[in-house]
């Protein structure tokens, strides 16, 4: 059932859409995640910059660790770490703090780092507790360093944990060292907005997957009901074998409409292919009967009565017959598709060797190179010979030229002439204009649709027209060997 399944276009079309529009949906939400998250974050580090350095401005200007405005808040974790390490001023309520590089929150803890020797631990207690800090008017000024360092942690703020965003700005004094001041803007936004997001898009990421599966299966469907239609008639057909029925043409002026109107055609051609093998076959039987009817005949009289055999009779009935029976052969053979062959060969000589010994006929025949069959070739100008003899009164005269890229035989009769009407019909198999003429000189019928079969196979053409005296002008075409 599953190999069924994906056998079906409509099915590999649907599983096809759906994964290219889940991946394009994957890709498009892992961009606006990270753009929402960095934006967000971004934010945060600008909000954590601006207090770090408000703090950092007023710690320069020498004012005391009590009467710092930014460790009043509440919401904000602030933390000044002198430069061996130790925590010498923190804001209200924070309890505990980690990504800042000293995890103790409350002044004058090392913060787990080397913080100097007893003495100066000693010495700096007091700055460190915020009671003997500078004043306004005696500390000297310290300088504000440009850069700002970022990191994440957490603080924790009257028993509240939750993630930030540290800015760290250092402030240098001459005679008291580098302190560092760490400002926390809270993350909690950002978490919340990109939790939000990656909820709503694995609800609604498979909610429009299913829409643009069942989308793609209707309209997949749709477009290939007409397909079926034709699989449906086409299997009719190959049921009944009756090549006069068509599939059905949809108005939809597509790719399937197109499908339909070539199925068509190639249904015209097969049935116009079959109903002319069955006419050949039918009129090969007729054009044999008769021959074989006569051979017999002739040859029963001759057993009865030895006296009365014919033998030139016998003799020209076999030939004949042997003669018919090349020709259906080479056509069964031309409509088998056989390849005439890429031998090099002079078109002119060529035709002076057929038209040797044949009393009347004039040859104009230039060197003009051909490639293909030299024996199919010949036996066309031979049909055309034994055509032209057979109506001329006198003369018939062949010429050979190159013609741009053509090489071209014009086969020339004084005789009647072929009815304009008739010009075409005469290539066709079986066919003879003259039905008072007898069968013995008119032949079976067969000399023309082999030469145009043959012309054909080759690149060429054959046609006929006028002769300048009078009679038929028959002209073969082929392509000039390069």
């Amino acid at each position: 059932m599953t190999r069924r399944w994906f056998g079906s276009v409509r099915s590999r079309a649907t599983l096809a859409a759906t994964l290219v529009v889940a991946v394009a949906l994957l890709a498009a939400g892992a961009a606006v995640l990270l753009s929402l998250r960095s934006d967000l974050t971004g934010q945060a580090e600008s909000e954590a910059a601006s207090a770090a350095r408000a703090v950092a401005v007023e710690l320069s200007d020498g004012r005391p660790y009590d009467k710092l405005t930014g460790l009043d808040e509440d919401d904000r974790p602030v933390q000044i770490v002198d430069e061996r390490g130790r925590v010498v001023a923190v804001s209200e309520d924070l309890e505990r703090v980690t990504g800042t590089g000293a995890d103790t929150a409350r002044p004058g803890d090392p913060g787990g780092r080397a913080g100097g020797d007893a003495d100066d631990d000693a010495d700096d207690s007091d700055d460190a507790n915020g009671s003997d800090g500078p004043d306004d008017d005696a500390a000297p000024r310290g300088e504000v360093d440009s850069d700002t360092d970022f990191s994440t942690g957490t603080a924790t703020i009257d028993g509240t944990t939750a993630d930030y965003r540290f800015a760290a700005v250092e402030v240098e004094f001459e005679d008291r060292g580098k302190f560092t001041v760490y400002a926390g803007a809270p993350l909690a936004a950002e978490r919340s907005a990109v939790g939000t997001a990656t909820t709503a898009m694995l609800i609604g990421f498979p909610l429009l997957l299913a829409v643009v599966a069942g989308a793609t299966w209707l309209v997949t469907r749709r477009a290939l009901s007409p397909v079926e239609g034709i699989r449906r008639e086409m299997a009719a057909i190959t049921a009944s074998e009756d090549l006069a029925r068509r599939v059905p043409v949809p108005a939809t002026h597509d790719e399937v409409a197109r499908l339909a109107l070539t199925t068509n055609e190639t249904l015209a051609a097969l049935e116009s292919s079959v109903e002319r093998q069955r006419r050949f076959v039918a009129d090969a039987s007729h054009e044999l009967r008769s021959p074989i009817a006569s051979l017999r005949t002739q040859l029963e009289v001759g057993a009865a009565h030895p006296e009365l055999l014919d033998l030139d009779g016998a003799v020209t009935d076999t030939v004949r017959l042997q003669t018919l029976a090349a020709d259906l052969l080479l056509l069964a053979r031309l409509d088998a598709g056989e390849r005439p062959g890429d031998a090099r060969f002079d078109l002119g000589a060529l035709a002076r060797e057929h038209a040797e010994g044949r009393a009347g006929v004039t040859v104009t025949a230039d060197e003009v190179p051909v490639a293909g069959s030299r024996a199919q070739v010949g036996r066309v100008l031979t049909n055309l010979l034994d055509n032209a003899r057979r109506h001329a009164r006198s003369a018939v005269t062949v010429g050979v030229r190159a013609e741009r890229e053509w090489a071209v035989v014009a086969v020339a009769d004084d005789g009647d002439g072929v009815p304009e009407a008739d010009r075409e019909r005469i290539f066709e198999r079986f066919v003879r204009l003259d039905e008072a003429r007898s069968r013995d000189d008119g032949g079976a019928g067969l000399g023309l649709a082999i030469a145009r079969d043959v012309a054909v196979r080759h690149g060429g053409t054959l046609t006929v027209g006028r002769a300048p005296a009078g009679g038929a002008l028959f002209e073969l075409r082929l392509p000039r060997a390069r």
